[in-house]
């Protein structure tokens, strides 16, 4: 029997359901484990009632994330979303996903500049950095509406692949509270709000991509291979998505 990702576990008492969303995002599966939207719509389609979900992913395909965020904010009762483990790359987007998201007070987030893979000549690259911009763009708008940062801010986060740890992420608004912790999300810092200076301001002091964090990825691409997707497969889904 191939692994699945999900896991739903039902209480009796409060009527909650709790799904574990563990592995990698994709648009199909190869080997079972992958999460996918048709497979995720299926399985959401049978809850009623609240909804927790417990995110442990190294991230993915970012059209298939967007899908899900969608389905989560969709969900007609409240969804809660905890991390356990990490919520890197296109699973932090599902994260945003929760009316209240929860971190483990040893658990990560981790956004970036999304990826993709093209050949061709000099307008084939050209048709990939601009497809790769509004790519960008649709994910920003997913950390804005939790964090109420700027996009400039955001924009600059991704720029330096940035890792929060819980206080971090608590701190920047990405989550609402810690586990197992009293402290609540704190309000955005006027300085932090959208203003039209933002991009003049240097926030690199504040994360840097060090040895260890780049040792960590590795080992989690090598552990959760994701693939890239090739520039004209993926200007076909995002031409899709206009209708």
């Amino acid at each position: 029997m191939n692994k699945k990702f999900w896991n739903w576990v039902k209480n009796e008492d409060s009527g909650e359901t709790e799904l574990y969303f563990e592995g990698p995002i994709s648009d199909c599966t190869w080997f079972g484990d992958e999460i996918t939207p048709a497979i995720f719509r299926d399985e959401l389609s049978k809850v009623n009632g609240n909804l927790t979900v417990w995110v442990n992913s190294p991230g993915g395909d970012c059209v298939s994330a967007s899908q899900i965020y969608t389905m989560l904010r969709n969900h007609k009762s409240k969804v809660t979303v905890k991390i356990d483990g990490i919520a890197a790359s296109a699973a932090s987007v599902v994260a945003m996903a929760g009316d209240e998201t929860l971190i483990s007070p040893t658990g990560y987030l981790m956004i970036h500049n999304p990826m993709t893979l093209a050949s061709g000549n000099k307008s084939d690259m050209e048709k990939a950095i601009a497809l790769l911009d509004e790519i960008k763009e649709g994910i920003i708008n997913a950390y804005v509406r939790k964090t109420g940062l700027s996009r400039n801010k955001i924009s600059k986060l991704m720029d330096d692949e940035t890792w929060l740890n819980a206080e971090k992420a608590l701190q920047l608004g990405f989550v609402d509270g810690i586990l197992f912790d009293d402290k609540k999300k704190a309000s955005v810092p006027e300085e932090d709000k959208p203003d039209e200076d933002e991009e003049k301001k240097d926030f690199s002091a504040l994360y840097s991509q060090t040895r260890t964090a780049t040792s960590l990825m590795q080992k989690l691409s090598a552990l959760a291979p994701v693939k890239g997707v090739p520039i004209d497969q993926l200007e076909k889904r995002l031409n899709l998505l206009k209708y």
